[in-house]
């Protein structure tokens, strides 16, 4: 069964809170664990080209970009799309999966774990 990773806040905003999302899913996946991220709300710019990290800070869009290349698969909130992020509207990038609440409601079931962020 698989670890969960629902990220919520936007990548940027002030906090580590994303940043260290990202650093566990990495390290789980580097542990072996089947990890699988949903990103909703404001966390939808971590799938969008354009999104730039402040000076000094890593590249938290490169950081998911390396779990997808990895197998890591991601799953973006189509209904945030639209609604969500600085980049409103903005499509998702290649392998960053266009997703709906019914497959996050599926994951949520199936997985062993889901944490939230």
């Amino acid at each position: 069964m698989a670890i969960m990773l629902i990220l919520n806040q936007q990548p940027y905003d002030g906090t580590d809170v994303t940043w260290n999302a990202l650093r566990l899913a990495r390290q789980l996946n580097d542990d072996g664990a089947e990890v699988r991220i949903f990103l909703m709300n404001d966390s939808v710019d971590l799938a969008r080209d354009g999104i730039e990290p402040p000076e000094g800070i890593e590249d938290m869009a490169a950081m998911l970009k390396d779990l997808i290349a990895k197998g890591v698969p991601v799953k973006v909130c189509g209904t945030c799309q639209s609604r969500c992020g600085v980049l409103k509207g903005q499509p998702y990038y290649e392998g960053a999966q266009f997703s709906t609440m019914a497959e996050c409601s599926a994951w949520v079931q199936d997985s062993e774990k889901v944490l939230t962020f």
